[in-house]
């Protein structure tokens, strides 16, 4: 299922703003963003992830930014002043005066400017406020989901009619399949023979009814597929996410179907055959996007 949650919070050091997505997948995947002084939480932040999603591509970003009125960057005194006195012995070893120097450039040594942006992130200190963050965006997250997820339902439950009707006909059929095929290969078989003296017996005719009757006969077919929509109607009603058991039960539900359009040996068949294909079908695309 796609899916959208963000959160936004500020402590006396840091405005956190995290951001969770995700696109369909029939696994679950974690992919996370975030500093790289936060490198050691990558595995804690799956971990939270985990806890509330269970399929799906899931993109987790996290902004980290110093409050307001912090300077993103801070002035080392100490290693500033180190470099100087450096200046001045070798000034004094050498026997020379000490340089006209602008102190402007020793702000280009290293560690002289600090980024506090990043060198005071701390992913140990930081870890509580960042999970509170990210736990909140992720009940976002979850909320788009349901609601995302109670029009799918409404789509599966529509579809999951359209089987049942048109397999209610298909029942009603079937029954008469057999008849009308000892009708019309009667009345076939008597339009050929018209004007001989050839008599048709009835062991002859029984013998081939049956046969047709056997290779059309479609009702284990019919009773198997009754007991796969019961369980997709108390699938869809469980309060537990079923979406993996549903992948499963559309496979046999689609084997039973084809198997019906296979042995159907009548036009009102075949057609509610097609049109439960189809349903089967659109139940299949909404599945590969349930949790």
């Amino acid at each position: 299922m796609t899916g959208f949650g963000a959160s936004k919070g500020q402590n006396e050091r840091l405005n956190v703003a995290v951001e969770v997505r995700a696109v369909n997948n029939r696994y679950l995947k974690v992919n996370s963003r975030f500093p790289d002084a936060y490198a050691a939480l990558e595995g804690e932040i799956e971990r939270v992830v985990r806890e509330h999603v269970a399929r799906g591509t899931v993109t987790v970003a996290f902004d980290v930014r110093p409050v307001a009125g912090m300077s993103a960057s801070q002035l080392n005194v100490d290693v500033l002043t180190a470099y100087w006195n450096q200046v001045k012995d070798v000034s004094r070893h050498l026997t020379v005066g000490a340089p006209a120097l602008d102190i402007s450039n020793f702000l280009l040594l290293p560690g002289v400017v600090t980024d506090c942006s990043r060198g005071e992130l701390d992913a140990e200190r930081d870890w509580p406020f960042l999970k509170a963050q990210l736990e909140e965006a992720l009940s976002k997250f979850k909320e788009f989901r349901v609601r995302e997820g109670r029009s799918m339902e409404d789509d599966l439950r529509l579809n999951g009619r359209v089987l049942v009707s048109n397999l209610d006909e298909i029942a009603k059929t079937a029954s008469e399949v057999v008849k009308h095929y000892r009708n019309r290969l009667l009345d076939r078989v008597s339009e050929l023979l018209k004007g001989t003296n050839v008599v048709i017996t009835e062991p002859d005719l029984i013998r081939e009814v049956s046969l047709f009757a056997d290779r059309c006969d479609i009702n284990e077919e019919i009773t198997r597929l009754r007991c796969h929509l019961e369980q997709f109607e108390a699938f869809l009603s469980d309060k537990v996410s079923q979406g993996r058991k549903l992948d499963f039960l559309i496979q046999e539900m689609f084997r039973e179907v084809n198997t019906i359009g296979s042995k159907a040996n009548h036009v009102s068949l075949s057609r509610h055959a097609v049109e439960m294909k189809s349903a089967v079908e659109r139940i299949r695309e909404v599945l590969q996007n349930v949790e």
